[in-house]
């Protein structure tokens, strides 16, 4: 029998259309917990089918009209899983790559407000969230963590001019893609005020104003996650956090910090969400990372900054009890953290492959 496979760019197209697929994860339960592909169904059936158990999907009660997708980590065992339930009777497929390629695979959600309008772009394994922001004609991108082409894609669609590039601090989970975008437009990257980055780029800092045709957006600077980072305000109505502020807690002090710099980190981190929450509470929280797979559905991903308040209850500690919480639920870093780092510092990523360099679960936030 053929070994039948199919890509993540197919799979991403057939989710993002609505086409009927059942996508069954046979990983270990501890790994699924991790991340996986919103929508997907899991069994746990790995060790059995590395035992070459030919009854290992016997259990398994999907709809034989739909097509089965199975997904394991590298897409090796998820290739037993197909052949046994092609011969079940299913029409079945094996992910290319796994959930390792799945790292990539992305879809969008948009906004409209008057004047400008916002699309996110969210990598829905890994929970990067990047923007365009458009007034006009007129187009910013920030934090671009996909390949290039998808951002130059959307922009050619709507017949855009690319004025800005922007980050919002020295990324430690992707590789920062605005070194690599604004080079396409003959641009340099707007990257927050910093000593580290061994590349040309433009300093961001505290009150730098970008203007798109009828919009204004304006840097504010928010240390703690990174000395560096920086938030930035379009138009008074949406505030891009970056790992500053998410929507259902607050970023992380510890990466490339020991106990005592984290410590110092986690107390501006405070000073700066004590800045932030004082801004107006119906401003829209457009965080740059989730911590759950996204779904196809287009819902933006975000939370006025009313509702992150009532949610998020280390907002509203004093800053001794904010910084003891911080270090008690500090999750595990991200996977290879230290050499996305080092690549996002040099931005030089020639030689690297992305979908091994950043496999894995976000870990930015704390709650």
């Amino acid at each position: 029998m053929a070994r039948k496979e199919i890509n993540t760019c197919t799979l991403r197209e057939w989710l993002e259309t609505g086409k009927e697929v059942s996508v069954l994860d046979i990983r270990p339960a501890h790994e699924r917990m991790e991340w996986h592909i919103p929508g997907s169904v899991h069994v746990d059936i790995y060790d059995e089918l590395k035992k070459n158990n030919p009854g290992a999907v016997q259990s398994i009660d999907l709809d034989k009209s739909v097509p089965v997708v199975t997904v394991c980590a590298g897409g090796k065992t998820s290739l037993i899983a197909s052949e046994l339930l092609q011969k079940a009777g299913y029409e079945a497929y094996s992910l290319h790559g796994g959930m390792k390629s799945w790292s990539l695979s992305w879809n969008t959600a948009s906004a409209s407000f008057e004047g400008f309008n916002i699309t996110q772009f969210r990598r829905t394994g890994k929970g990067c969230l990047s923007y365009l922001i458009v007034s006009g004609a007129e187009a910013m991108v920030v934090d671009a963590s996909l390949p290039i082409e998808v951002y130059q894609d959307a922009m050619d669609k709507r017949g855009l001019t690319l004025k800005y590039v922007v980050d919002t601090h020295i990324h430690a989970d992707h590789l920062s893609r605005a070194r690599e975008l604004a080079a396409a437009y003959d641009l340099q990257p707007f990257v927050p005020e910093n000593d580290k980055l061994r590349y040309s780029f433009l300093p961001v800092t505290n009150g730098s104003i970008f203007f798109l045709e009828k919009l204004e957006v304006k840097a504010i600077h928010a240390p703690g996650h990174t000395p560096e980072s920086m938030t930035y305000l379009v138009n008074d109505q949406v505030l891009l956090t970056g790992d500053t502020l998410f929507t259902n807690g607050v970023g992380r002090p510890d990466l490339k910090a020991d106990e005592d710099e984290a410590k110092k980190k986690a107390r501006l981190l405070y000073q700066s969400l004590k800045k932030l929450v004082q801004l107006d509470k119906s401003i829209l929280i457009m965080p740059g990372h989730t911590s759950q797979p996204v779904a196809f559905d287009g819902t933006f991903i975000q939370a006025s900054l009313e509702d992150i308040l009532s949610k998020v209850s280390m907002l509203a500690e004093e800053e001794e009890a904010f910084v003891r919480l911080l270090m008690q639920r500090i999750p595990s870093p991200p996977e290879n953290y230290l050499k996305i780092v080092e690549k996002n510092i040099s931005g030089d990523t020639s030689g690297v492959d992305p979908i091994e360099l950043e496999a894995g679960a976000n870990r930015c936030a704390i709650s």
